[in-house]
């Protein structure tokens, strides 16, 4: 068996989580007061998922980086990855907020989208 514990994010009561994984997969769940933290805890411990926001370069002079994030969470092992692209890339203005920068990273159907408008 295998203990951890997490900080409830489902609603503001912050539960203080703690998560037992038994032996045969399946999990104990302690401390949540409601039933988004049973959610929270399943979630986290089969497929976290975290929203991306970072900014890439830009060739404008004005703003010469612009903010992106990703259009839903992504899995946590797509992450590095993704910053990795991002943090190497350099657009062109003008671009438009929600305009889509990358569509479907790694076959995932999350795409990346532009949370700001940039001149030229």
């Amino acid at each position: 068996m295998r203990k951890t514990e997490k900080i409830c994010i489902g609603c503001p009561a912050g539960c203080h989580l703690e998560i037992t994984v038994r032996e045969d997969g399946s999990l104990q769940i302690a401390g949540n007061t409601c039933r988004r933290g049973i959610a929270y805890a399943e979630n986290e411990m089969r497929d976290p998922r975290r929203v991306v926001t970072a900014v890439v370069h830009c060739s404008s002079e004005r703003l010469p980086c612009i903010p992106v994030r990703t259009d839903q969470a992504l899995p946590v092992k797509l992450i590095e990855p993704l910053l990795r692209r991002l943090y190497s890339m350099k657009v062109c203005a003008p671009v438009r907020a929600g305009d889509i920068l990358i569509r479907d990273f790694e076959g995932s159907g999350i795409n990346v989208v532009f949370t700001r408008d940039s001149e030229p």
